[in-house]
């Protein structure tokens, strides 16, 4: 996260607004829900554990079992239980 001086990208009666109840401290701005990503969606992170879950209720499906299906992803096994419950 980078840090921008405020008084160089707000106007000076909202610096002396905020200033009435924040003074010499960091604050954190929330982007605007309309423009709110999810966790991944931009790097493609997202995806890959999307495809990975699929796989792994595939492979369950199909026979594996908990414990094997722990060793092939290196996850625990109440970890795979919730993506296998998980809808």
């Amino acid at each position: 996260m980078k840090y921008v001086k405020a008084t160089t990208i707000l106007p000076e009666e909202l610096v002396l607004e905020i200033q009435k109840y924040v003074q010499g401290k960091t604050i954190y701005i929330p982007k605007q829900k309309t423009t709110y990503q999810k966790w991944g969606t931009l790097s493609g992170g997202r995806k890959l554990i999307d495809d990975r879950n699929v796989s792994i209720k595939n492979a369950f499906k199909n026979g594996r079992t908990f414990n094997q299906l722990a060793e092939e992803y290196f996850l625990s096994i109440e970890t795979i239980k919730k993506i296998v419950y998980s809808e």
